[in-house]
């Protein structure tokens, strides 16, 4: 049984602050500064470049990775860091799509994250042929799956209402359209127990920043399952993917399994602190997580809507249905956030209309949800969303 009262004392959080924005920027832990801190003076200042070899960096990606992997139900050596979520999914994209040659269409849905449009508009625009990125509705993405589907690309969690996917169905769909079926698990990782072996994915990407807590930029994660990860070739043929980067070669070899999706130098500082933000899970099960994670937000839309009745709920009714995060909907919801922010409590904004609030099981109880709740309907009720102020547009929202 997870003892969550214990890894509530593993978070550096302010004072008087309910922090519902996990599942954007998770906090500190603690012991993050320690570990960096260490990580600086005594290995970079003191090993220098002999750093990789006696203090490990070089097999940060895949040690990090192995601990990711547990989260995610995937087996060891198959999940490694680096570089960006854009840049994971940039790889899964294009070796996936080398799969199935002959087969014009990546189908995503109008609730995944932008910039993985993004750069799949991108990649198919370099390919020069005649691609097509297929955007439908999420619930019309099992329907719109069909022969000429090459990729699904899929964010599990819908990052504006908090909208979950089937995983394990869609990609059955995927398989016997003869498709591959990529996830993206930004909102889905250390959030709801997720099973990429059991639901047969072929890639998972995701980043670290939110649920995992590995601080601002942290890096991102990719999985490639076993059964692949030898053919694949990796687009970005980066030299510490390569089979022997030290041999210097002029011509690029792939490297064994999951190590060939490695692109650049790894960030060793952020990494330690990823270390660090990791070892708050240990001992923790998911399935604990699910199960306060529903609690928590179940009573926080029980209580919004009673008290606060102007506000719409934009997420699933039913928590078996979404990740663990819920959305409101509101006309001044940015005005209004930006004063519920000021009252100490932290959620965020998403146009054009979404108030998102996000609950972490790790470090929120029902206390700080009836704190929030009471926050919220006192801004409601004085109308303080109307004062100037909060109108001023932030460059993050």
């Amino acid at each position: 049984m997870t003892d969550f009262t214990r890894t509530r004392t593993l978070f550096d959080l302010p004072e008087g602050v309910v922090y519902l924005d996990g599942n954007s920027l998770g906090p500190l832990p603690k012991a993050a500064c320690q570990r960096v801190a260490h990580m600086m003076a005594e290995e970079w200042a003191k090993l220098l470049i002999t750093g990789w070899n006696k203090a490990g960096w070089m097999d940060m990606p895949s040690r990090i990775g192995d601990r990711i992997a547990r989260l995610i139900g995937a087996p060891a050596k198959s999940v490694v860091m680096g570089d960006t979520l854009s840049i994971k999914v940039y790889q899964a994209l294009a070796s996936a799509l080398e799969l199935r040659p002959g087969r014009p269409v990546v189908l995503s849905d109008s609730g995944n994250f932008p910039s993985d449009l993004y750069m799949a508009q991108g990649l198919l625009a370099s390919l020069g042929r005649d691609y097509e990125l297929k955007v439908v509705e999420p619930e019309a993405v099992a329907d719109a799956i069909d022969e000429t589907v090459a990729v699904t690309m899929i964010t599990e969690v819908d990052y504006r209402t908090g909208r979950l996917h089937d995983m394990k169905t869609l990609t059955k769909k995927a398989h016997e359209a003869g498709a591959v079926a990529i996830w993206d698990l930004a909102h889905s990782a250390g959030a709801v127990p997720v099973d990429v072996s059991g639901s047969d994915a072929d890639f998972a990407v995701g980043c670290t920043y939110k649920y995992l807590n590995g601080g601002p930029g942290a890096p991102a994660f990719i999985y490639v399952a076993p059964r692949l990860a030898d053919a694949i070739r990796p687009a970005l043929s980066g030299w510490l993917g390569h089979e022997a980067p030290f041999a210097f070669e002029r011509d690029y070899r792939p490297g064994a399994g999951i190590e060939r999706m490695r692109v650049g130098t790894p960030p060793i500082i952020a990494l330690a602190s990823l270390d660090a933000a990791m070892d708050a899970w240990d001992g923790v099960d998911m399935l604990d997580i699910r199960a306060r994670s529903i609690e928590l937000s179940e009573r926080f839309i029980a209580e919004v809507e009673a008290r606060c009745p102007g506000l719409e709920l934009a997420s699933p009714r039913d928590p078996n249905r979404r990740g663990s995060q819920v959305s409101f909907r509101f006309k001044r919801g940015y005005e209004t956030m930006q004063a519920l922010i000021a009252a100490g409590v932290i959620g965020d904004f998403r146009a054009p209309d979404i108030m998102r609030f996000g609950f972490t099981p790790l470090y929120l109880d029902i206390d700080d949800v009836l704190a929030a709740v009471a926050r919220l309907e006192e801004i409601m009720k004085r109308r303080l969303f109307e004062e100037p102020a909060y109108a001023v547009r932030a460059k993050v929202t």
